[in-house]
């Protein structure tokens, strides 16, 4: 079985220095918001281009307390996209305020900010892009919409830490940017993590005392906070990953650059698109084709595991209804939710591993697997 994301082969690769760096926490005695906290926290901040970094339990988490570090709550309304994971959504609504949907471009599935102007209200708070796949939004346009609007903006960057646009990394743009650290991510931990960063200090001691029940001491709390930390052990575990985050990220472009070659003009395969001055860090390798939900079924059957980022988009969810969107409120995101296939995407991916899944994709579109008559664009 050739698997999406790979971290069981990641543990087995680096067994040793692993459990060292976990006997080390466990011997040292402090299991919560120590050294390897504190030293995470500076180390990533600091790599991604900002003065502060808080660590928190979750990705979840760090849009929730950024949001609450920036005051928004009942009444405000925080402008996103509908094709994201359920917790972008969520962390919004944790907060009590209300997410307003903005379609996404066509070529790389992202916020199109160019449709941002008009969902503009007397009641907008923020505006929150979700870098996604592990590519970034087109952010100058965005900030010079927030600027305007005297509106914050606070970056999910759960799937690309490290990403670059306009030569600056992913959450040094806006006021703060939010992490996660969740196993399966570029830089993912061994169970839950987060991190909210900021350059602006009096969001970085907000935060702070957010995630520590509002304290800035024991036993006194200033403000109504909540128990959000990144514990020892995977701050320790992430200080090791991140020194070799940037190789990782090289592994992943190289395995971009092969599908990129090899699939192009296969079947109706659109190729993921990267927008100007930007780097893509592949989180996934997301292709988009008619014959999606086949594809994905034959690919199966040949061992081949491949996953859907995201099937129904937010707005269309059950639990989400209460919102008041209809099909076809957001018509490109809703015709690409239908098109979108992730295929094997790890830097533990070997050639052989690659060469596999390229060959199953063709053989599916040019021996007719699709269930339709050859013609001569499949050839």
């Amino acid at each position: 079985m050739i698997r999406n994301w790979q971290y069981l082969d990641e543990y087995s690769a680096c067994r040793k220095e692993l459990l060292e760096i976990v006997d080390g926490v466990f011997s040292s005695g402090r299991l919560i918001l120590g050294k390897q906290v504190d030293e995470f926290e500076k180390k990533f901040s600091a790599y991604c281009g900002a003065a502060y970094g808080v660590g928190v339990n979750s990705g979840t988490d760090a849009i929730f307390l950024a949001l609450k570090a920036l005051n928004i709550g009942a009444g405000d309304e925080v402008i996103t996209v509908s094709n994201t994971a359920v917790p972008t959504v969520a962390a919004i609504r944790m907060t009590g305020a209300t997410p307003v949907f903005v379609d996404v471009e066509e070529n790389t599935l992202l916020m199109d900010t160019s449709r941002i102007q008009p969902l503009i209200t007397g009641k907008t708070r923020c505006l929150l892009p979700v870098h996604l796949f592990g590519q970034p939004v087109d952010m100058e346009p965005l900030l010079c919409l927030a600027n305007q609007h005297n509106l914050k903006v606070i970056e999910d960057c759960a799937q690309a830490a490290g990403a670059l646009y306009k030569n600056r990394r992913v959450g040094s743009f806006g006021d703060i940017g939010a992490f996660s650290f969740y196993p399966t991510k570029i830089l993912g931990a061994y169970g839950d993590g987060g991190m909210a960063i900021t350059k602006q200090e009096e969001y970085f001691e907000k935060l702070r005392r957010l995630r520590y029940y509002g304290m800035e001491k024991e036993y006194y709390s200033e403000e109504e906070g909540y128990n959000s930390r990144l514990d020892e052990v995977q701050a320790a575990i992430l200080n090791f990953k991140l020194t070799k985050l940037d190789e990782s990220v090289m592994k992943r472009g190289k395995i971009a650059e092969r599908y990129c070659s090899e699939l192009s003009g296969v079947g109706d395969i659109v190729l993921p698109l990267t927008g100007p001055e930007r780097t893509h860090q592949y989180y996934a390798y997301t292709i988009r084709t008619s014959y999606r939900d086949k594809l994905l079924r034959y690919l199966n059957e040949q061992g081949i595991e491949t996953r859907i980022n995201y099937p129904t988009p937010i707005h269309l969810m059950r639990g989400y209804q209460f919102l008041g969107y209809r099909k076809g409120d957001l018509p490109v995101t809703e015709r690409l939710a239908g098109q979108i296939l992730s295929l094997p995407m790890s830097p533990h991916l070997s050639k052989d591993d690659v060469s596999m899944v390229i060959h199953e994709v063709t053989t599916f579109f040019r021996t007719g697997r699709y269930g339709r008559k050859l013609d001569g664009n499949f050839q």
